[in-house]
């Protein structure tokens, strides 16, 4: 992808476009929090506005790759392994962490995107897309969200909407 890459995250379709030089460059649906959209610490909203990736989690990890932390725990997700953890918000595969632009909007104090860990990531291939579903995070299918990763850089702006 070029330098003008960007993401654009449609809350109200459920979508995540990925757009370079201008045109739709990848299309894929994705779910974003099951509280709507949202800015407050604890509100377990997706939060709005203009961010930017700020770092990028998991390269070279496998599909299905169980991230708690940050960190790979060594699992990959099997409904086995999701059975016996039924409370576990699985992140799994790769992690592209947010941070807001927009101070207070979602950047700083008690609406802080990247303090809230908010990230676009990998989610169970059991999971809906095109749903609400998520803790406020942006979730997507581990193939794509692989894809995605593979196209963006640390910086790459984020538009959430």
């Amino acid at each position: 992808m070029s330098m003008n890459t960007s993401i654009h995250v449609s809350i109200a379709d459920q979508t995540l476009r990925l757009l370079s030089d201008g045109g739709v460059g990848r299309y894929y649906s994705v779910s974003t929090a099951v509280n709507g959209p949202g800015e407050q610490q604890g509100s377990g909203c997706t939060p709005r506005g203009s961010h930017r990736i700020r770092a990028r989690i998991g390269a070279g990890l496998p599909a299905g790759a169980v991230l708690v932390g940050r960190r790979f725990t060594g699992e990959i997700w099997t409904p086995e392994l999701a059975a016996s953890l039924p409370e576990r918000d699985w992140i799994l595969s790769r992690i592209l962490w947010l941070c807001g632009n927009e101070p207070g909007r979602n950047r700083l104090a008690c609406v802080d995107s990247m303090r809230r860990f908010i990230y676009i990531h990998g989610t169970p291939d059991d999971q809906p897309m095109g749903v609400p579903l998520s803790h406020g995070c942006v979730r997507m299918r581990n193939a794509d969200v692989m894809e995605l990763f593979d196209l963006v850089k640390v910086g790459c702006p984020v538009l959430i909407e």
